[in-house]
């Protein structure tokens, strides 16, 4: 199943994120950049050693103390399909009430705006915070959706922006609350 908004640019589907044939794929990440659980998890092992090698090169020189909530960097995709990995540090539901919803936004704006940096033209997130993170799936559903509607309306550089969920639950639910 395969839903489309905003004239084809947006895509909503149930797949395995580290598979998607794309020029680059987000990462849940956390802020250590060295592997996690869940999506995290799964990039890493896909990806391989030459993802961890990056991130830890980026935690050296870029962000020592962990990369900050809402920020993003972006490394090659190593193993995977995909070109490159664009990690971004969501936050933790009830630890900033707020401030959360603006940094959940602007880990989709950031990854964004870090695609259009580096010519990407294609490009999948995964709900980030929904998991062990525990931001409410409806909320982050409109959060995200209205991030990237509004980044689109303003750029024309990207050609297709992919919500991969990993479960057919987690896709019905975006789709029920999503703000496109």
């Amino acid at each position: 199943m395969k839903s489309e908004f905003l004239s084809g640019r947006v895509t909503v589907k149930v797949g395995d994120i580290t598979t998607e044939d794309l020029d680059a794929i987000v990462n849940a990440a956390n802020s250590s950049l060295l592997g996690g659980g869940g999506v995290d998890g799964a990039i890493h092992f896909r990806g391989g050693a030459q993802i961890l090698a990056e991130c830890r090169q980026i935690r050296a020189m870029l962000y020592p103390d962990g990369l900050p909530t809402g920020k993003a960097v972006i490394t090659s995709g190593g193993n995977l399909t995909a070109r490159f990995v664009i990690h971004t540090v969501g936050p933790v539901f009830g630890q900033d009430p707020e401030n959360e919803a603006r940094l959940l936004a602007d880990c989709y704006k950031n990854s964004l705006i870090l695609a259009t940096e580096n010519d990407i033209k294609t490009i999948a997130f995964p709900a980030i915070s929904t998991g062990i993170y525990s931001y409410p799936k409806d909320q982050a559903a409109q959060i995200a959706s209205r991030a990237v509607a509004n980044f689109l309306e303003n750029d024309r550089r990207l050609n297709e922006v992919r919500f991969v969920f990993f479960s057919e639950a987690d896709t019905q639910k975006f789709l029920l609350h999503h703000a496109f």
